[in-house]
Formats: C-alpha cells, sequence, structure tokens
C-alpha cells in the first residue's frame, strides 16, 4: 500500500466547504426544528429526539472533517447520515402536504432526492488522501 499524502488544494477547499455546510446544517436542526419534525415520516419514533440527534452528528461530522485525524472517520459517519435521513427527504417528496412543503414547488421536492448521492460524493473525493 503506497502511504497517503496531504490533500489537494481542491480537496482542502471542498473539506472547509463541507465542513460550513454540515456545521450550519446541522445547526438548523437545533434553530429550526419544526421544518425538520414536520418532514418525518410518521413510522420513525422520537421525532424530536431524532431531529436534535442528527442535527448533533451533523455537527459533530461538520466540525470532524477539519481535524486530520477525524476526517476520514467523519466522512463516514456523515455518509450514514445521508443515508439515515434519506426517508425524511422521501416522505417530504411524496407526502408534501403531510410534510408541510405543499407550497415548495414537486421539481425542488424532488431535487432533493438526487443531491443525496451527490453529497456522499463530496464528503468521500474531499476526505480521500491521494496516494503515489
Amino acid at each position: 500500500m503506497l502511504p497517503a499524502r496531504a490533500l489537494t488544494a481542491p480537496q482542502k477547499i471542498g473539506v472547509v466547504l463541507a465542513a460550513i455546510f454540515y456545521v450550519g446544517a446541522g445547526s438548523l436542526h437545533f434553530l429550526r426544528p419544526d421544518f425538520y419534525l414536520r418532514i418525518m415520516p410518521p413510522y420513525i419514533p422520537y421525532h424530536a429526539a431524532m431531529v436534535y440527534l442528527s442535527g448533533f452528528f451533523e455537527i459533530l461530522g461538520g466540525l470532524g472533517l477539519l481535524l486530520a485525524g477525524t476526517r476520514r472517520a467523519a466522512a463516514w459517519g456523515l455518509v450514514a447520515l445521508l443515508i439515515a435521513v434519506f426517508p425524511a427527504n422521501i416522505y417530504m417528496a411524496t407526502n408534501p402536504v403531510e410534510a408541510g412543503a405543499a407550497s415548495v414547488a414537486p421539481a425542488l421536492r424532488w431535487g432533493r432526492l438526487p443531491l443525496q448521492p451527490l453529497f456522499i460524493w463530496w464528503v468521500l473525493w474531499c476526505t480521500r488522501a491521494r496516494t503515489e
């Protein structure tokens, strides 16, 4: 196995932007929890706890991206989180009235879904160390 090298300049920029994005998004779970509570599918228990827990881990993952020693683990934690919250995005797209998203254009509701794989790619790409 080849030794890992530092991140490239574009990766460093990507890491910082991802950290800002995830800390900001996670903070919104605490500042505006009502939005997240509405998009929770009814079959998921403990809505409030799940909203705050996912926000906490989003912030933790974002901060973890900034530290070289935790960067890759934080990225994989964020991947797990993105997969875990995907049902809420599906619920919002398929049940706009119940999710409080009836005023959101269908293109935007459905357009969120393909963003999840893009976000997964982003954190994995910008945290993958180069090899020689």
